[in-house]
C-alpha cells in the first residue's frame, strides 16, 4: 500500500483533466490515485480509470467542497493525501515529492500547499493577478510557515485574514492524522480556508511550499468575473465576516494600484505600454471588485438575486461560527 494518496473531486472534467491525470502518473512518488465523480457525462470517470485510479461515483446533489473532500479522505489509504481539482496540472514530476517536503519544515505541520502559475495563454490581467500573489506569500521563493502561538488561537476569523490564513486545496497536501481530528467542515465555499483556521487554531501549522506549483487558471468573461468574484468574496463574509469596503476613493486606489502593477510588468518585460493591454486590466479589475462589493453584502439580498450572480448558482448565504473554541493541547509530534 502506497503511503500516499492523489486525490481529485471531478465532474465533466474534459481535456484539462486528461492533462492532470498524465502529469500525476508522471510523479517521482509512488501514489494512490483516487478520484470522486459526480456523475460526468463526459466520460471522465473511464479516463480516470484508464490513468489506475480507484474512482468512487456520487449524485452532483451529494456534492459539497468540504463534504467531499472528507470523502476522499476517508476513503485514501495513504498516511498523507494530496489534493488538486480537474484542472490544476503539476508543472513537472517533482511536484508531489516538493509538498512532501514541507512537512520536513516543521514536527506540527500538518498541511501544506503550493502556487498556481497561470497557462500560456491566460491574459495578461489574470497573470499578473496571480503571479503577485504568490509572490506576495514568499519574496524569496523559499517555503514558508505559518503557526499561531497558544495565545493567539483565540484571535478572531477576521484576525487571519491574508497570507497568514490563506490555504488552496487545489494545490495541496494533508496529514492524515491531523485531518482525522480536524477534518474539513461541510460548507459550501471556502471550505480550504476554514480548514486552515480550524488547524492553526487546534496547534497545527501550514507550509507554503513555492517549488510544488501547479498550472491552474482561468480566464473569464467579464461577467464570468464578476460572478466568480461574487462567490469568492460571498465565502469571504461567510468566513470571516468581511464587508468589503464601498469607498470610493479606495475602490479607485486599488483599480490605480492593479493598474500601477500592470506598467511595472510591462516595463520589466520590456514590452511597450499597450493602451489595449491596460484597458483589459482596468476591465478586469473593475469586474472583480464590482463582484467583491456585491459579495461581500450576499446577506442583504434576496436568495434569486444571489443565484443569479453567483457562478456556481448558489442562491444560499451561510455564515460560519467560528469563534474559537479553548485552545487545545499542543498536538506534539505527528510524523
Amino acid at each position: 500500500m502506497s503511503d500516499v494518496t492523489v486525490a481529485i473531486p471531478v465532474r465533466d472534467g474534459g481535456e484539462l483533466l486528461e492533462r492532470t491525470l498524465r502529469a500525476v502518473g508522471a510523479q517521482t512518488v509512488e501514489h494512490e490515485l483516487l478520484v470522486c465523480d459526480s456523475s460526468s457525462t463526459d466520460g471522465s470517470a473511464a479516463v480516470a480509470r484508464t490513468h489506475g485510479a480507484r474512482v468512487i461515483e456520487i449524485a452532483p446533489r451529494s456534492f459539497s467542497h468540504g463534504g467531499t473532500r472528507n470523502l476522499l479522505m476517508r476513503e485514501s489509504r495513504g498516511t498523507h493525501v494530496a489534493l488538486l481539482t480537474q484542472d490544476a496540472e503539476p508543472q513537472d514530476e517533482q511536484w508531489l515529492e516538493r509538498l512532501l517536503d514541507g512537512f520536513s519544515l516543521g514536527e506540527d505541520v500538518a498541511i501544506v500547499y503550493g502556487p498556481y502559475r497561470p497557462r500560456p495563454d491566460v491574459t495578461f490581467a489574470v497573470r499578473v493577478e496571480l503571479e503577485g500573489w504568490f509572490r506576495s506569500l514568499s519574496a524569496d521563493g523559499a517555503p514558508r510557515v505559518d503557526r499561531l502561538a497558544p495565545h493567539e488561537r483565540g484571535l478572531p476569523a477576521r484576525e487571519l485574514i491574508g497570507a497568514r490564513g490563506f490555504f488552496t486545496d487545489a494545490n495541496a497536501c494533508l496529514e492524515r492524522a491531523a485531518w482525522e481530528r480536524v477534518p474539513f467542515r461541510d460548507v459550501p465555499y471556502a471550505e480550504d480556508r476554514v480548514l486552515a483556521i480550524d488547524m492553526l487554531r487546534a496547534g497545527y501549522a501550514k507550509a507554503f511550499v513555492p517549488g510544488a506549483a501547479v498550472w491552474h487558471s482561468h480566464d473569464h468573461t467579464t461577467l464570468e468575473q464578476v460572478r466568480r468574484s461574487f462567490d469568492e468574496w460571498r465565502g469571504l463574509r461567510e468566513v470571516y465576516g468581511w464587508r468589503e469596503p464601498a469607498s470610493p476613493a479606495r475602490t479607485a486606489r486599488q483599480l490605480r494600484g492593479a493598474v500601477r502593477q500592470a506598467l511595472e510588468e510591462l516595463n520589466h518585460e520590456g514590452a511597450p505600454r499597450r493602451l489595449t493591454t491596460l484597458v483589459g486590466v482596468s476591465r478586469h479589475h473593475v469586474a472583480r471588485l464590482t463582484g467583491a462589493l456585491l459579495g461581500s453584502r450576499a446577506d442583504r439580498l434576496p436568495p434569486a438575486a444571489r443565484r443569479r450572480l453567483s457562478l456556481e448558482r448558489r442562491a444560499g448565504f451561510s455564515p460560519l461560527d467560528l469563534e474559537a473554541p479553548e485552545a487545545p493541547d499542543d498536538p506534539g509530534p505527528q510524523h
